[in-house]
Order: structure tokens, then C-alpha cells, then sequence
């Protein structure tokens, strides 16, 4: 069996490369454009008839077509991967050298958004951090001329030449050298070049033996040179294919979004993780059934059948009770339908149809809940202030006096506290609206106790409940601690009365309080109507409350753990909450004794306040020079 002249591309390595861009076509076909399937179809087509003219030789490893005596390429089976293209240039650069008889080869392609000469693998002769290395001026030295020019060039004396780069030639011992631009041609259907574009330059460097190259080494270079442009082309078109189809497919693989395509058979043919875990889908199933038998939900399969059979795209809110879901809620899904259609051809055509699922369960919720949060802040707007306007409207009507000292007292009372309730539940509010536009909670750091603060609380919350023992419970002396402590006041007032309003029926509310050297930690607790399972986990979210009908009539917006939550934040602390549902709850807060956020902010102060004091202070010296000088 005759072997292929060196340096020449075998009509198998040769067949790998030209076998990409037609699998590329094939797949663009599918993925991509009509512009893409037609760019392939066409580097590929040229790359194989450059190679029969371009080839110096032929071999016997392949059959010989009658016409012409070129090798007829013997297309592998299947996608060549990216390892298999290096390879073949691998072996094209080997055989390459060896023909020329060069110790070096190295090939630079133009990198157009750096515009850059980069040097890639393979490489004959340089160490990967060397081609890495490789980086040069389209417009500069030996490459630049020959990659601007178009032309090739020959320097039998590198090192004393103005043309070549002394530091490049001198690090990698340049010699000699031919330079050999890298011209990717364009034909048209008569195999008529249309159109030349320069992407590289080819470099055979150091005759060996320590000869000179001959102008018939440029000759064969250029034959050589021509192969190595169309692999490369080949493998660049290949590789963009492949990266832009692994983009889409991470793309798809990634979306929070179900997706379902499904083919004009009505038979699915892809459906990404997000839809598999919206529909409790195991990894493997769906895909090749038709729609109808893989979708439970009636609804979802009519929409779908309404895009395949009839032709109609469709968007529509669907509520859906999922068999698999553990929790006890339907799922509400935003559904669209719309038609993926091929440009293949020029013509366009539907090939399937995609189906979009959102989620949008959470979303609904929150707009019940708001619609609730509105009706309820409603009604407690309402009740303060109707009693406010009662007592006063009495006392403006006793006109007689009928009214003695100290009832009329007790009416002042009344209407005091009401005004407290009142001015609570509006800086609730201002709190939410604070923390949803992200300004933090304005703080003002003081040393205090927090003992005292506690007890004041239970006092205060003792006045609205008759049935609930309030009891303190310190687990070692208790010291003082840097903090805000109204906030603190605001958070054990809001964890109290929530405890009283969840224990409808009385018992002991404990406020546990205990540290160490570092932290803070206080437990309310109480023998209430506990938290079910489900909804411990969004407890400190806003709006969120705890329905029962025992505790309806108690009131409450569904902020004030919320608020809460980010007031122990604010302090540097964390909390969370131990519930057993029928048994009662306990709410747990751990708070530094001394935060570094609110050391940091002090210092911040401080520095401020002594700034704006020297402000003034030269403010006054100069208004006080001013003065003197003015006769």
C-alpha cells in the first residue's frame, strides 16, 4: 500500500473535518438557520473539491473516482468531536514540517474583537505556555506584513532582520522562516472563486540541518497552507455550531421556566428540568410520548392540542391540583402556546410547538394576602378610631356635667391607649414600606438594660389581657448590652402580644431571657394554638398569619413578625420559632451583646459630628475675621 506524500492530508483526515460541517449542516438544519445551514453546506463542499486539487498525491487507502483520480473522502460515522479536529490538524502540521523538513510550525489566526494575531494549537516545536504566549499586531512585524499583504514571505537570516521581532525571534530561536497567509476562498456553484479573506498566517520556522529554505518550500507551502485552511474553517464553523447549540441547551437545561416541545405529531420531544420538577416527572419520561398520554391535566393537554391539531396559539391561568405536590395547596400555572418554525429553504414552516409554564402560585398568594392585608388594616384603622370619635363625641354632648372627674378619666384613658394602638399600627407600616424600598431601619445605639425594658413590656401587655399569666424568667444576671431599646422594646411587644393573641383561651406567656459573653438570648413562649408544619417556614414573611377561627377576632395585619425579623436583623442577630401544633410556640432571638455594625456605625457618627463641629467651627472664625476687618 503506497503511503500519502508527507504532509499531505489523508483522504480519511481530510473526510473527519469535511464530515463535521456536513453534520453541522444537518444539525443546523434543526437548530439554526437557513443562513447557517447553507454557510456549512458550502465550506464543506469547497473544502473537499480544494482538496482534490490541492492534494500533491493521492493514496490508496480510498477508492479513486473514474473522472478524476481524486480520492472520493470516506465519511466517519457520526459527530466528530472537537479532539478528533485537533487531531487532523495535528497530523497536517507534522506532515507539514516534515515535507518542508522545518524544526517549528506554528499557525496565528486573526481574533477579530481583540484584533490580535493568536497563535493556536496545535504546534510543532513550542510548549503550550509559548503558543499561549503568542500574541501579536495584525499591522506588525514579519506576520503582520504577510497577514495584511496577502503574501508570502521568506527571511533566511531572522535574527538580523528589521522585518522580524528580535524578542520574539531571539525567545524562540528563530533561525529562518517562511511566513504564509492563510486565505480562505469563497466559490460559487461553478466552483468560480468569488471572494478571498486572509484569517491567519502560517509560520515554518529553521531549516534543518541548519539549511536555507527554498522558494519551492513556499511553493509546497502554499498547497499545504490552502489544506490547513480549509480543516480549520472546518473545525471553526463545526465548533461554533456545537457552542451555540450547548449555549441553547444549558440555556433551556437552566430556565426557572417549564418548557415542552412538542413535534407536529403530537409526540414530545423535549422537556427541560424546571417542567420535570413542576410536574414531578422522572428523568426519562415524556420525551417520544405523544401529549395527550403523557399530561395528566386536562386543561394543559387542550390547550396543547389547540396549538397542534387546530393550529391556534393559546395563553391561559390554570389552576391544577397536582397528585405528587405534598403540599395541600393547587398550583396555578401561567400556560402559552406558540409555534417553533424552520426557515429551511427560504420557506417557512411550523415544526413543532412549544409549550412555556410559569409558576405562579407564589405570585397569586401575595395578592390574596395583600387584598387581605388592605381589608385588614381597614379594620384596624376602623376600631381605634371609632372609639376614639365615641368617647370624645360623649364627652362633647355632656353638656350637664353628668359625667364625673373620674370617669370622665377613665374616657381619657381609653382614648390615650387607642391613640398608642393607632400610632402602632401607622409605624408598622412606615417600617414595611422602609424596609421594601431597602432603606434600613433607622437605628439609635445606647447602652441599656434590657431587663428593665422587659418588664415594662409585660406590664404594659398585662393591661390588655385578664386571662394570661405574664411571667419573666431570668437564667443569670443579665448585663448591659449595646442596642436600640425602643427597637427591642417594638420587638418584644409585637413577640408578647402575639403570644396572647395565638393562646385565645389564656395560660402562661414566659419571657426567657439568658446570655453568655457574646450573646443575648430571649425566649417567648407560650401554650397557645401552635403553628402548623406548612407554615412555620413562612411565619416571618409579611402578610403571612395564622388562620384559625379561635383567633379571627383578635385582629392583627400580618406585619408584625415581619417587622420583627428585620428589627433582630438590624441588630445583628438572627431568631426563629419552635411550634407544635395544639401545644403552644416558642419565638427565640439571639442578639450580640455588643454588635460590630453598631460599633462601625458609632464611629461613623462620631467622625461626622466632628466633622460638622470643625465646619462650624471655621464657619464662625471666618464670619468673626470678616467682622474685624470691616472698617
Amino acid at each position: 500500500m503506497a503511503a500519502s506524500p508527507p504532509g499531505s492530508a489523508s483522504s480519511s483526515e481530510f473526510a473527519l473535518a469535511n464530515s463535521a460541517c456536513v453534520s453541522a449542516a444537518a444539525e443546523a438544519s434543526a437548530d439554526g438557520s437557513a443562513a447557517d445551514v447553507a454557510r456549512a453546506t458550502h465550506v464543506a463542499n469547497a473544502s473537499s473539491s480544494e482538496y482534490e486539487r490541492a492534494s500533491p498525491g493521492s493514496s490508496n487507502d480510498a477508492p479513486q473516482t473514474k473522472e478524476s483520480g481524486a480520492v472520493a473522502p470516506q465519511m466517519p460515522e457520526g459527530l466528530p468531536s472537537a479532539a478528533e479536529l485537533e487531531l487532523t490538524l495535528q497530523r497536517l502540521v507534522r506532515r507539514m514540517a516534515m515535507l518542508i523538513q522545518a524544526e517549528k510550525c506554528v499557525f496565528l489566526l486573526h481574533d477579530r474583537e481583540r484584533n490580535q494575531l493568536v497563535a493556536r494549537p496545535p504546534a510543532l516545536g513550542f510548549t503550550a505556555e509559548q503558543v499561549k504566549a503568542i500574541r501579536l499586531a495584525p499591522d506588525h512585524g514579519l506576520s503582520g506584513a504577510v497577514f495584511s499583504s496577502g503574501q508570502p514571505m521568506l527571511v533566511q537570516d531572522a535574527q538580523h532582520s528589521d522585518i522580524v521581532d528580535q524578542m520574539w525571534a531571539k525567545r524562540l530561536d528563530v533561525r529562518n522562516i517562511i511566513s504564509h497567509p492563510l486565505v480562505r476562498e469563497t466559490r460559487d456553484e461553478q466552483e468560480r472563486i468569488t471572494g478571498r479573506v486572509t484569517v491567519g498566517v502560517l509560520h515554518v520556522i529553521n531549516k534543518r540541518g541548519g539549511g536555507d529554505f527554498t522558494p519551492e518550500d513556499i511553493s509546497l507551502l502554499a498547497i499545504m497552507s490552502r489544506q490547513v485552511t480549509a480543516v480549520i474553517a472546518n473545525a471553526q464553523l463545526y465548533l461554533r455550531l456545537t457552542e451555540e447549540k450547548e449555549q441553547l441547551q444549558a440555556t433551556l437545561q437552566s430556565l426557572l421556566t417549564g418548557i415542552f416541545m412538542v413535534e407536529t405529531s403530537g409526540h414530545v420531544s423535549l422537556i427541560n428540568p424546571a417542567a420535570r420538577a413542576m410536574f414531578g416527572l422522572d428523568e426519562h419520561s415524556l420525551v417520544g410520548q405523544r401529549y395527550d398520554e403523557a399530561i395528566e391535566q386536562a386543561p394543559i393537554v387542550e390547550l396543547i392540542r389547540a396549538a397542534v391539531e387546530d393550529g391556534i396559539e393559546g395563553q391561559k391561568e390554570i389552576e391544577i391540583d397536582l397528585a405528587n405536590d405534598q403540599s395541600s395547596e393547587n398550583r396555578i400555572l401561567q400556560c402559552q402556546t406558540s409555534f417553533v418554525r424552520s426557515q429551511a429553504g427560504g420557506h417557512s414552516s411550523v415544526i413543532g410547538v412549544v409549550a412555556i409554564f410559569n409558576d405562579i402560585t407564589a405570585i397569586r398568594n401575595v395578592e390574596r394576602m395583600k387584598t387581605a392585608f388592605v381589608s385588614t388594616v381597614s379594620h384596624e384603622l376602623r376600631t381605634p378610631l371609632t372609639s376614639i370619635k365615641g368617647f370624645i363625641s360623649t364627652l362633647l354632648q355632656d353638656t350637664n356635667d353628668t359625667f364625673d372627674k373620674a370617669m370622665r378619666t377613665e374616657f381619657y384613658g381609653i382614648i390615650d391607649s387607642e391613640c398608642d394602638r393607632l400610632q402602632r399600627l401607622i409605624e408598622d407600616l412606615l417600617n414595611v414600606s422602609r424596609i421594601e424600598s431597602g432603606r434600613a431601619l433607622q437605628m439609635h445605639w445606647t447602652t441599656f438594660e434590657p431587663i428593665p425594658v422587659v418588664e415594662k413590656v409585660l406590664q404594659s401587655q398585662r393591661s390588655f389581657s385578664h386571662k394570661h399569666d405574664l411571667v419573666l424568667k431570668e437564667l443569670n444576671v443579665i448585663p448591659e448590652i449595646l442596642g436600640d431599646a425602643d427597637k427591642f422594646d417594638q420587638i418584644l411587644s409585637n413577640l408578647i402580644s402575639n403570644a396572647i393573641k395565638y393562646s385565645p383561651g389564656g395560660g402562661e406567656v414566659q419571657v426567657e431571657v439568658g446570655s453568655d459573653k457574646e450573646w443575648l438570648t430571649v425566649a417567648v413562649r407560650d401554650t397557645g394554638i401552635g403553628i402548623p408544619s406548612d407554615k412555620i417556614a413562612r411565619v416571618f414573611e409579611k402578610f403571612e398569619r395564622v388562620d384559625d377561627k379561635d383567633t379571627r377576632q383578635a385582629g392583627g395585619t400580618g406585619i408584625g413578625l415581619y417587622i420583627v425579623k428585620h428589627l433582630v436583623e438590624r441588630h445583628a442577630g438572627h431568631i426563629h420559632v419552635e411550634s407544635e401544633l395544639g401545644k403552644g410556640s416558642a419565638f427565640i432571638f439571639q442578639i450580640p451583646i455588643r454588635p460590630e455594625s453598631a460599633l462601625a456605625e458609632i464611629k461613623a457618627l462620631d467622625a461626622s459630628t466632628l466633622d460638622a463641629k470643625n465646619r462650624d467651627d471655621k464657619t464662625r472664625a471666618n464670619t468673626r475675621k470678616a467682622s474685624k476687618s470691616t472698617p
